[in-house]
């Protein structure tokens, strides 16, 4: 099993979320990542768009499968990986690092507690 970064928290559909202040950093785990295999493209919000916590933000496709990138906090996309449109495998090779996708100013940082930490991300990987 890959490691799980501790400086983080993790949602159940694989993103992980690492608040600075109230700007929050949002990507998928490595495990999300080897699951999709080959990324092959990574679509993503414009800065300045409105996010709300629990929908989706972009999406990410793989040789294997579609599927959404959801936000899980409410605020203002502040920054977009503008990597991934060249380089989508970032996301496979480097998904806590440069394979980022967005970074959201939160309107409140609160939805964050729901989540789990590393820890208990890390029991859910050892059930499945």
């Amino acid at each position: 099993m890959s490691e799980v970064p501790d400086d983080r928290k993790y949602t159940p559909s694989h993103e992980w979320l690492l608040a600075d202040g109230q700007l929050v950093t949002i990507g998928i785990t490595q495990y999300a990542a080897d699951e999709l295999t080959d990324i092959t493209y990574v679509e993503l919000p414009a800065t300045g768009t409105e996010v709300k916590a629990g929908s989706a933000l972009g999406e990410i496709e793989s040789v294997k499968a579609t599927s959404d990138i959801f936000a899980h906090v409410s605020g203002q996309v502040v920054a977009v990986n503008e990597a991934l449109a060249d380089e989508p495998g970032l996301v496979n090779t480097d998904p806590f690092g440069r394979g980022w996708m967005v970074k959201v100013q939160a309107d409140d940082l609160t939805p964050l507690n729901g989540l789990m930490d590393a820890s208990a991300y890390a029991a859910l990987l050892r059930e499945s």
